[in-house]
């Protein structure tokens, strides 16, 4: 699956993956992103090689919220 759109959510500083991870699907489910769609980024993020990875995949399916 190549997903092209982007969640608009801004990480909280400080949060490590699984806790930013958290925080990013609530904001894709209130985006009503497909289950599909939020376990390939779940899956992601689990499969990184460490904290910085796994948010550098959630940044990149991110978008800042608009004003």
């Amino acid at each position: 699956m190549n997903i092209r759109k982007k969640v608009a959510w801004t990480c909280p500083p400080g949060l490590k993956r699984f806790a930013a991870l958290d925080h990013w699907v609530r904001a894709a489910e209130a985006e009503d992103w497909s289950e599909d769609e939020v376990q390939q980024v779940l899956d992601e993020v689990v499969e990184a090689d460490d904290d910085a990875a796994g948010l550098a995949v959630l940044a990149w399916y991110s978008a800042k919220p608009g004003p």
